[in-house]
């Protein structure tokens, strides 16, 4: 049965049956913004462009590697001193299955928009952190998003054998103004991975000023 985190929570990465879980996906899931209609006619769909990202970071907090979309500028990502994006760690270790630039438009498909593949049997031994979130590129703010979620399964992008965790993140006033968020880490603890739920909301402009704050204040 899968774990339903709340915020702050921390586990261990065990299945059910007791053994390491090293390889699984972190998916997400989101609501494209509808509004208005009667019965279904007149009813207005509003796109929405959520980013699922990941920084890898070493024992004294420094970044390491990244994966985010390839699909922000060089020339805007360097104003803040970042690389270009790309989908996979320096030995493969994640992967990210691409970019969905609406989510989904007719309610809740129970299927992940974007994907981050992970095998930490691969992760190099300099990182020590992976923190995941979240940056909405549109307009809209985390209280307008009728539904975001994470969550952790051993599978395949195309195919869950079994739910681990999930931690949820749904239309709420207090999301008001919040257009990022630092949804959870993986951590090294005493030669074993875990994970902690985080789900610190931030009216962050970009994804840089996420990993700035991430650097800055989360890793250390």
């Amino acid at each position: 049965m899968a774990i339903n985190l709340e915020k702050g929570q921390r586990i261990n990465l065990e299945k059910s049956n007791g053994s390491k879980l090293t390889e699984f996906c972190v998916g997400c899931n989101w609501g494209a913004i509808t509004s208005g209609g009667f019965m279904g006619f007149g009813k207005k769909t509003q796109d929405v462009d959520l980013d699922l990202s990941c920084v890898m970071t070493d024992a004294n907090g420094n970044l390491v590697d990244h994966i985010y979309s390839p699909l922000y500028r060089p020339d805007f990502l360097g104003r803040y001193g970042m690389p270009p994006g790309k989908v996979d760690s320096r030995e493969r270790a994640l992967h990210h299955s691409g970019d969905d630039l609406k989510g989904d438009l007719d309610g809740d498909d129970g299927l992940d928009n974007e994907i981050i593949t992970v095998d930490l049997n691969r992760v190099s031994p300099d990182v020590q952190q992976i923190f995941f979130f979240l940056n909405n590129v549109g307009k809209e703010d985390f209280s307008q998003i009728p539904y975001a979620s994470i969550r952790m399964y051993e599978g395949t992008p195309t195919r869950v054998k079994e739910v681990f965790a999930t931690y949820n993140v749904g239309s709420s006033p207090q999301y008001r103004g919040m257009k990022a968020i630092i949804m959870g880490k993986l951590y090294r603890r005493n030669g074993d991975w875990k994970f902690s739920a985080i789900g610190d909301a931030f009216p962050d402009n970009n994804l840089c000023e996420t990993i700035k704050r991430i650097v800055t204040t989360y890793s250390k």
